[in-house]
């Protein structure tokens, strides 16, 4: 591999703001906040909306998660007079 051109890859913490799972994974993502984890160590953090923690596939449960207002839109713009 040529030095100086891959991007670092390191140990990062995803963390499913729904459900609040975090998990410790390899990435190249760069995030500013840091976590301390059960072993002690402190990773970066990567927030994420949805895992396979909170996914209906996974979990069998339909959990509705509304994203900016996307409901409170078609209901203000599609409703009846």
């Amino acid at each position: 591999m040529k030095k100086g051109i891959h991007p670092e890859y390191r140990e990062v913490v995803f963390q499913d703001m729904t459900s609040d799972f975090k998990f410790i994974t390899r990435s190249t993502m760069n995030s500013d906040e840091k976590i301390t984890m059960e072993d002690g160590k402190e990773y970066p953090v990567i927030k994420v909306e949805v895992s396979s923690a909170s996914h209906p596939f996974y979990t069998g449960k339909n959990i509705f998660v509304d994203t900016a207002g996307r409901v409170e839109r078609f209901n203000t713009r599609y409703k009846k007079k």
